[in-house]
């Protein structure tokens, strides 16, 4: 493990902790794909993944007996479907296959992620919480961010700020948990990588508090403005890998990739600008 490697980790960590810290949207979603720049993604999720525990239990500490238990009841079960169906995603997948699925999801979460400001009051159903919740665990255990489709079912329900904070972090601090079991039989909480997450681990309290930080003396337009460079970033990496291992003779991956970061993230900024002028 070289320095690159704890390079991008430490990036990784870092956007999941500003996220919990104080900014929502689609941050925390980067973390996997920053980390698979220089890892096997598998080896990145289950790096992250005990850090991830940290952050579950400092925030638990705050939002005790503060969650929604309705609601819980109605997550975990399919959330846990969603786990199983994603370490079957692991196993028999490549590692070319599973980085292409986390590029997917990432950039079609980035987009869901502000659809849901658009969300109307609705009464929480068994089919609606099964659904999301279900596609959830799944995107949890393959890229970290379940919230993203959970989401769709807690937000139109207009919870108070502190309920719905409390019900997600015990909802995934027990999903997160449930995911150690999977990701042990893949052979991924090895000594190594358990190494890395002690390494990285004292970045969790600092990146939540980093993140609660910036979102008191900065401008969220000004910091939103960097995070979607970061994306466009991340596209041209992403290109220039598909580039390397499937046209190593041009750069059509690379000018197209490009192209649709800079596409994604001007739309993004329109909508960030617009929700933050409203």
């Amino acid at each position: 493990m070289d320095l690159y490697f704890y390079l991008y980790a430490s990036i990784g960590v870092v956007l999941f902790g500003i996220s919990k810290g104080g900014f929502a949207g689609p941050i925390a979603i980067l973390s996997i794909p920053v980390m698979s720049l220089s890892m096997n993604p598998i080896m990145a999720a289950a790096i992250l993944l005990p850090v991830l525990l940290i952050m579950d239990v400092m925030a638990m500490y705050i939002y005790w007996n503060k969650w929604d238990l309705e609601n819980i009841k109605i997550i975990l079960p399919p959330a846990m479907v969603g786990i199983f169906i994603g370490s079957l995603t692991f196993s028999f997948t490549s590692e070319d296959t599973i980085r292409i699925i986390i590029g997917c999801i990432a950039i079609i979460f980035i987009l869901l992620s502000l659809l849901q400001q658009n969300s109307q009051l609705v009464k929480p159903t068994k089919y609606k919480g099964f659904f999301w919740s279900l596609v959830g665990g799944y995107t949890s255990f393959i890229i970290h961010s379940g919230g993203t489709p959970i989401n769709f079912y807690l937000l139109p329900q207009k919870l108070n700020k502190t309920k719905y904070v409390a019900t997600m972090t015990l909802a995934f601090l027990i999903i997160n948990i449930v995911k150690l079991v999977p990701y042990y039989y893949l052979n991924q909480l090895v000594v190594s990588n358990l190494k890395a997450s002690l390494i990285l681990s004292p970045l969790a309290p600092i990146s939540i508090y980093l993140g609660y930080y910036l979102h008191k003396k900065i401008d969220e337009k000004t910091f939103y403005f960097f995070i979607y460079l970061f994306i466009i970033y991340l596209f041209v990496k992403g290109g220039n890998w598909l580039d390397l291992n499937y046209n190593p003779e041009g750069k059509m991956y690379t000018i197209i990739f490009t192209l649709l970061g800079v596409a994604i993230s001007l739309f993004l900024v329109l909508k960030q600008t617009n929700r933050l002028n409203k």
